[in-house]
């Protein structure tokens, strides 16, 4: 009897001794620190979203909450910043310095003033995919600091790999703070397991989502990896050959070596983010068998420019040119030489199909699971707007495209 009576008291004990230190304990919100280097390092390790006081005028608090809810609920390593123009941030460092503060690996968008830019590690977003897409961005004329930034952010966290940061998931983005959660922490030990139980299911959902896409993938890269495997056959290269020189030598090297991380990629993927280190390879593969060709015919080397949008085992594209979806609006695409042949005769191209529930349909029209497929051979940034008006191209840009919550 001792025993239930003293349980009894010390529970409205417990609950009320987290109710005062909530005051005590509770950060300011990530979005509106002090300001300063430090303070923006310290808000993006507990929020992706994080706005000098000094620049509240350039993104309100709401718009701010809005943005880092959407980062969030992608799970993506995406950091954005708002600064005003001030003494100490500095514009040639600033974003390298804002990464080496912060001390994690993402991608990181910073609005200085009336200045847009963005970086990335290189294993969460290739720097070419980083370049296109604040060309892109800045391209686009908005009108405003949050259209440009969620702009940013709806191509960014379907381009970029990884996952955001453990302390997001409780603590940031304009939530509840860590006082608050120790209170709800002790009501929740009382009421039981139900909310830890449902997010848990949920991870298990998304989970068992991220499997079978992988799944669906693997038929496509596997096919590509085999192919690019034929082509290295049917290249019939020996190193030793006559006429060989060391820079022919050099892109054969390349070429296995990307053949050879291709399958390794491939063989480790856990996520369908993953397949994107696949198709990157398979496209630098490719580019470096076409130097080869080149350098042994005599022919001009061909310029690094993006694979044949219309199907990228065609190879480097070597125009580009204005194409249309069927009952969509032209939009410029890179193309192969054997494709720009058939266009210009009123033929259709030989697009990649892929198999789906309907039959087979070219990629575009195939759904959000190929976007890491397509985003590893095109670098990401210039994909969205090449697919505007495709499925695909709708659902990466969609609240709801593959990836999101």
């Amino acid at each position: 009897m001792k025993t239930v009576s003293r349980r009894v008291l010390l529970l409205p004990l417990l609950v009320l001794l987290a109710a005062l230190l909530v005051p005590v304990v509770a950060p300011a919100s990530p979005a509106r620190a002090a300001g300063g280097l430090d303070e923006a390092a310290a808000a993006l390790r507990k929020g992706p979203v994080y706005v000098d006081p000094r620049a509240a005028g350039l993104l309100p608090r709401e718009r701010a909450d809005a943005l880092a809810k959407k980062i969030e609920n992608s799970g993506k390593p995406v950091f954005v910043v708002v600064l005003p123009r001030a003494a100490e941030y500095h514009p040639d460092t600033l974003l390298r310095d804002l990464r080496t503060k912060t001390g994690i690996s993402g991608v990181y968008a910073v609005e200085l003033g009336d200045g847009f830019n963005a970086g990335a590690d290189a294993r969460v977003m290739q720097r070419s995919a980083v370049q296109n897409l604040v060309g892109a961005v800045k391209r686009s004329g908005y009108p405003s600091v949050d259209e440009r930034l969620n702009s940013f952010v709806d191509t960014a966290v379907h381009q970029a790999g990884g996952h955001a940061p453990a302390a997001w998931e409780g603590d940031g983005g304009g939530g509840p703070g860590t006082g608050t959660l120790v209170g709800l922490g002790v009501l929740a030990v009382v009421g039981g397991g139900g909310a830890y139980a449902l997010a848990r299911r949920n991870r298990r959902r998304r989970a068992e989502q991220e499997r079978a896409a992988l799944e669906d993938l693997r038929v496509v890269v596997d096919e590509d990896i085999t192919a690019f495997g034929e082509e290295l056959d049917r290249l019939d290269f020996r190193p030793g050959e006559p006429g060989a020189d060391e820079a022919m030598r050099a892109d054969y090297g390349h070429a296995l070596d990307a053949y050879e991380t291709a399958k390794s990629a491939m063989a480790a993927a856990e996520q369908p983010d993953d397949v994107r280190a696949v198709t990157a390879a398979l496209e630098d593969g490719r580019f470096s068998l076409a130097t080869l060709a080149a350098r042994r015919t005599g022919a001009p080397l061909p310029e690094r420019r993006l694979p044949c949008f219309f199907d990228p085992r065609h190879g480097p594209s070597v125009v580009d040119v204005a194409w249309a979806p069927e009952g969509g609006d032209p939009r410029t695409v890179p193309v192969c030489a054997a494709d720009k042949a058939r266009l210009d005769d009123g033929r259709e191209p030989l697009a990649r199909t892929v198999r789906t529930a309907e039959g087979d349909r070219p990629y575009w029209d195939a759904g959000p699971a190929y976007a890491p497929w397509a985003g590893g051979y095109f670098g990401g940034g210039l994909l969205p707007a090449m697919l505007v008006g495709t499925v695909l191209g709708n659902l990466m840009t969609a609240p709801h495209a593959y990836g999101a919550d």
